[in-house]
């Protein structure tokens, strides 16, 4: 894709990583069951997150103020060998323009619109987020047209791991745009594993894949050098 590995753009997702204290929470010793939701608590502090990632667990928001955890027991990745991109997006391409890291805010707030079906990103997430993002921990890929936000896609990055957290557009194939300049921004990067949690028919088309729990996590202690 055309535009998207340029100086800025790596640089950006380059970023150094802000070191932080251990977390008080140890997502190690998590047991997994059957159910792709694994525990609940904690907090969204950056060493907990980062924690959590590395361990192959992601938060989302639960009936009041708690903290849901999940390792789903089906795996969602893309492959960054196996993206997809039909003829008619290819062409479709050419239209955007790609940034990161120019907006992050921006784009999680747009994921979290409350007007989209099963919104789930609040205030306290998009706080949390944003501290990781100035931390150098969390990226956006923004899309843009005629310099207006119309597609975005963020998520955090942990070694060689990436996790996929959300993404929105606003014009046809501008979400598409942003994953298709993200994989090649992480093998620009060296990852090796891209997280997209649960496969949808949308991130289906474009080359995910279900994997099992165990699988996953056998790959992820290879993308965090514990293998």
């Amino acid at each position: 894709m055309p535009g998207v590995l340029t100086p800025d753009n790596i640089g950006a997702f380059a970023r150094p990583q802000i070191a932080f204290p251990e977390s008080q929470f140890d997502f190690d010793t998590v047991p997994m069951g059957d159910d792709d939701l694994v525990a609940i608590g904690a907090d969204l502090e950056p060493s907990t997150l980062i924690n959590a990632y590395a361990n192959g667990l992601f938060p989302m928001p639960m009936n009041g103020k708690k903290i849901g955890w999940w390792c789903p027991v089906t795996r969602g990745i893309i492959p960054l060998d196996g993206l997809r991109v039909s003829h008619s997006l290819q062409k479709h391409l050419k239209r955007f323009t790609i940034r990161v890291d120019t907006c992050f805010a921006q784009v999680m707030k747009a994921c979290g619109d409350p007007s989209r079906p099963h919104g789930w990103i609040n205030l306290e997430f998009i706080r949390a987020y944003s501290y990781l993002h100035a931390m150098g921990w969390a990226h956006s890929v923004e899309v843009f047209r005629d310099d207006q936000l119309v597609g975005g896609v963020y998520g955090v990055r942990v070694g060689k791991l990436f996790a996929g957290e959300s993404m929105f557009h606003t014009q046809t194939d501008a979400s598409k745009a942003g994953l298709v300049a993200l994989v090649a921004l992480l093998e620009a990067a060296g990852v090796t594993l891209f997280d997209v949690q649960w496969t949808t028919p949308h991130l289906a088309s474009l080359g995910a894949v279900d994997i099992p729990r165990e699988q996953y996590l056998a790959l992820l202690a290879q993308a965090q050098n514990r293998d």
